[in-house]
C-alpha cells in the first residue's frame, strides 16, 4: 500500500468511526492536511464552524495573526506543502458558554499517530494553545499556558507551544508584551531557517 492509500484509509477509518457518525452522515469530512512534503506540523484546537462550512483552516483573522507570528504570507501556508495542519479534533465541536467547545479528549491519541507516521521530513511542532501543549507536551508543561510558552526554549528544537492567536487573547497579548518581543522573533527565525533547507 503507497503512501496516498495509507492516507486514504485513514481518512476512511476517521469517516467511519462512530465518534465521529453525526459529522459523516452530514457530509462533513475531517478537516487536516498532511502533505509528504510537511517539515513543520501546527497543531490547534479543532476546526471552527467558518473553517469547517468552508473546508480551509486557519482563513480568519487567528490565521492571519499566526502567519504574522510565522512570517509566512498566506500563498506559502496553502501551497507550500511544508506544513501540516492537525489540530487535536478534525471536527467542529460545537459553541460552549464561552466560545467554542474543547476538542474530545481521545481524539488525538487514536488519530495523530497513524497521521505523523506519514510524515517523514517533520522538525518543528508549533503547539498552539493549552490542548495542543498538554497532548505533546505529556508531563513537561508548567502549571499554565502563560509559563508554559514563557519556557518555550526548554522544548526546543521539536516543539514550540505559543498561545493562540484568536482575537480573544488581545488581553493576555497586552498583559504579556515579552510573548511578541522575544517569543514571536524565535519563532520566525526557527520556521525560515527550515523552509529554507
Amino acid at each position: 500500500m503507497n503512501r496516498e492509500q495509507k492516507l486514504k484509509r485513514i481518512i476512511e477509518r476517521i469517516k467511519n468511526d462512530e465518534e465521529n457518525k453525526k459529522y459523516t452522515e452530514q457530509g462533513i469530512d475531517p478537516l487536516f492536511s498532511a502533505p509528504k512534503e510537511a517539515r513543520i506540523v501546527i497543531v490547534g484546537q479543532a476546526p471552527g464552524i467558518k473553517a469547517q462550512e468552508n473546508r480551509l483552516y486557519w482563513k480568519d483573522k487567528s490565521g492571519d495573526k499566526l502567519r504574522v507570528w510565522t512570517g509566512i504570507n498566506e500563498k506559502t501556508f496553502y501551497s507550500s506543502n511544508l506544513f501540516a495542519i492537525i489540530p487535536m479534533d478534525f471536527y467542529y465541536p460545537g459553541k460552549g458558554k464561552s466560545g467554542d467547545l474543547p476538542p474530545r479528549k481521545d481524539f488525538g491519541d487514536k488519530w495523530h499517530h497513524k497521521i505523523l507516521e506519514l510524515l517523514p521530513n517533520v522538525e518543528l511542532f508549533i503547539l498552539v494553545g493549552k490542548y495542543a501543549q498538554e497532548f505533546y507536551l505529556k508531563g513537561k508543561i508548567k502549571d499554565n499556558l502563560t509559563n508554559t510558552v514563557k519556557a518555550y526554549k526548554e522544548y526546543l528544537p521539536k516543539f514550540f507551544p505559543i498561545v493562540h492567536p484568536s482575537p480573544l487573547n488581545i488581553g493576555w497579548l497586552k498583559k504579556n508584551l515579552w510573548f511578541e518581543e522575544e517569543v514571536v522573533p524565535t519563532l520566525k527565525d526557527m520556521v525560515t531557517k527550515i523552509m529554507k533547507n
